[in-house]
């Protein structure tokens, strides 16, 4: 996978790299409780920028990553989407995930569909993936909703392991999606 992707369009959506002013953004969606309610907890600025940090080194590396997400219209920063080496440490077969998290003003427009279809799009038609994986904790219906609208099919529950054994947030379930030549 040489080819590098940074930056995708849809009809409402710039999926591109990230700036320095995305940051304070970003951490304001990251510290929002209800934003981060299928993650174990909410992240502090120090966490947010090194979480950006690795997904900038991550576009270095394999030329294409979580874009920063951006409404054309208004250029306003509403959070990321895009496709991540699945890390090594988690019981997934499958090498790249999409993914996505929107600030919650963001919600219920159809942005984490359209940017997400265009990230598994741009995998398959661009990057040449022969699949691409997403996960998400068992309680997350809207995540799990934006799934199944990007045409992959659940496929199995797994225990994350980086939580604890006894949280609500442990089980997670895992979709996947092959390429079909019939379907775009």
């Amino acid at each position: 996978m040489a080819s590098r992707l940074h930056e995708l369009r849809t009809a409402r959506l710039l999926l591109r790299r990230w700036r320095a002013s995305d940051r304070e953004d970003f951490a304001a969606l990251n510290a929002d409780p209800e934003v981060m309610r299928y993650f174990p907890s909410t992240m502090d600025r120090e966490a947010s920028d090194a979480l950006v940090d690795r997904i900038e080194q991550h576009f270095d590396t394999e030329g294409w990553g979580f874009w920063a997400l951006e409404v054309r219209s208004t250029g306003q920063f509403i959070g990321f989407t895009g496709l991540n080496s699945v890390p090594d440490d988690l019981p997934v077969d499958g090498d790249v995930e999409v993914g996505w998290r929107l600030a919650a003003q963001a919600w219920h427009q159809g942005y984490a569909t359209e940017a997400a279809h265009a990230a598994v799009l741009a995998g398959f038609t661009q990057l040449g993936l022969s699949e691409i994986v997403s996960f998400t904790a068992l309680a997350n219906a809207p995540s799990r909703a934006v799934m199944r609208r990007i045409g992959m099919s659940e496929e199995r529950e797994f225990d994350h392991p980086r939580i604890p054994p006894g949280h609500e947030l442990r089980r997670h379930v895992l979709y996947r999606r092959r390429p079909d030549p019939a379907v775009p």
